[in-house]
């Protein structure tokens, strides 16, 4: 049985108090979550007051990126050891911002993955294809060379230490989410490509939907057998909403 993972990405929101209220917000309401396991994503320099406030409790914490250098003159990069020295544990790698925005191509981000698996992070691996690949017909295509960036480079021995994010890029943050169904099958279809390298590996992994969960889809997403958790966004910045999703999970 795969544990399901809730993991908050903030992207570039909040402030100190805001962070503050949202991370106490969190903590009150964790009695009720009973099965998933939660994660937030800060921006960086809100990590160290993530870090503490989280303290003692279940929550873990993630990076939103990673460097692909150990370290050096890259200005304003953060390596993977310096989320590590604030007790992160996850690092989101390939998410379709990163990729659309800021050019991050598919071997850019098997590097991503394969540095923040060595540092001893998990990755959180985005695959996710846009409206126009959707509607050409491609989705399995681009899903298949996103995934097989990492598994032909390292293997899928390397892809068993991370967790793997479905994020149809048409449905984020447009107020559009693929239904159960279509969610489904690509999460069938990527625990499919995983398998045909390694069956085991593939039964294990966590396969994450990242488009637009939120709590009134949440528990019909999650119900769904390849889809073991969210990478939630906007839902992400609301205590209450966010603890909803998370309650979702629970069996």
């Amino acid at each position: 049985m795969r544990q399901p993972l809730v993991a908050g990405n903030w992207k570039m929101n909040g402030s100190r108090s805001a962070v503050g209220e949202l991370l106490e917000g969190i903590k009150a309401g964790l009695a009720g979550v009973k099965t998933a396991e939660v994660a937030v994503c800060p921006p960086y320099v809100y990590i160290p007051e993530a870090s503490t406030r989280l303290a003692g409790t279940a929550v873990a914490l993630g990076g939103q990126n990673v460097s692909t250098h150990a370290g050096g003159a890259y200005t304003g990069e953060i390596a993977a050891s310096m989320l590590v020295d604030f007790g992160c544990k996850y690092a989101i790698v390939g998410h379709s911002e990163r990729r659309t925005l800021y050019g991050e191509d598919d071997t850019v981000v098997a590097e991503k993955f394969e540095v923040a698996r060595k540092a001893g992070l998990v990755p959180i691996f985005c695959v996710g294809e846009t409206l126009e690949e959707r509607e050409g017909g491609t989705t399995e295509a681009v899903i298949a060379r996103q995934l097989d960036a990492v598994l032909d480079r390292f293997g899928a021995a390397a892809l068993a230490a991370g967790v793997i994010a479905y994020e149809p890029v048409w449905a984020i943050g447009t107020g559009r989410t693929a239904s159960p169904q279509q969610a489904q099958e690509v999460h069938a279809f990527i625990r499919g490509r995983v398998a045909a390298k390694d069956r085991a590996v593939a039964e294990a992994i966590r396969i994450l939907y990242g488009g637009s969960m939120k709590p009134d889809n949440a528990a019909e997403l999650m119900a769904q057998p390849d889809i073991d958790g969210g990478l939630i966004g906007g839902a992400s910045l609301k205590a209450s909403d966010f603890l909803a999703i998370c309650t979702a999970a629970n069996r």
